[in-house]
This record gives C-alpha cells, structure tokens and sequence, in this order.
C-alpha cells in the first residue's frame, strides 16, 4: 500500500487534477495527472467504479493491486505530481503482476514525457 503522505485527502482534492490534469490511456486504464509544487510528494489515487464489478471485494483487490505496481515504480514519478488512476476492465483483477507493472510503468513513463515536455 502506498503511505499516507502520498494520498489524496478530503472530498475536492481530486477536482484539481480533474479541472487541469491531462490524461493517457492504457488498455485497461487511464492516467489523468497534473504537477504541483516541485517540493510536495506525488500524490495517488485509484478509482474503481461499481460498473467494473459489483463486487466490493474485487473493486478493492483491483485498487490495492493497483497501488502496490504504482509503489513498485515510484522511482519514475516526478516529485509534486498528483496521479489518478481510472480502472476500465475488470480483468485487471487476474492479470499476472509483471504485466499490471508493466502497464503501470507504461502510463508512467507517457506522463513523465508529457510533463517534461
């Protein structure tokens, strides 16, 4: 799981990166993203809407599986940017995790470009 220093926190803390964030799509996931003060840690959030499962317990595997690939490659992720990760499959819940990584690392990296440039 990812601390608590790089979580969303309050109700209007995601509106910001959704007002003026970009976005990248993977397969099975979209990156919205937007930067902040260089000096504050990057902030993540991964919303899982109830259309890709009905069942909480998968909603919740999906977002903590999410959160751990997203730890695995904090190294890429530019200080003081805020990311948001929307599921869109709910296959996403047995995809073997060198593959999730790999997405995850994938969307990364197109945010970092982006960002950049």
């Amino acid at each position: 799981m990812i601390g608590a220093g790089h979580r969303f926190h309050g109700y209007g803390s995601l509106n910001g990166v959704y007002r003026r964030g970009q976005s990248v799509r993977g397969p099975m996931t979209s990156l919205k993203f937007a930067s902040r003060e260089p000096n504050r840690p990057y902030r993540v959030a991964v919303v899982v809407s109830r259309k890709v499962s009905k069942s909480a317990v998968v909603r919740n595997r999906i977002r903590r599986r999410v959160y751990a690939a997203v730890r695995v490659a904090k190294d890429g992720i530019p200080p003081g940017t805020d990311l948001v990760f929307t599921v869109f499959d709910e296959a996403l819940a047995e995809l073997p995790a060198a593959e999730l990584q790999a997405d995850i690392a994938r969307l990364l990296q197109k945010a970092a470009g982006r960002l950049a440039g």
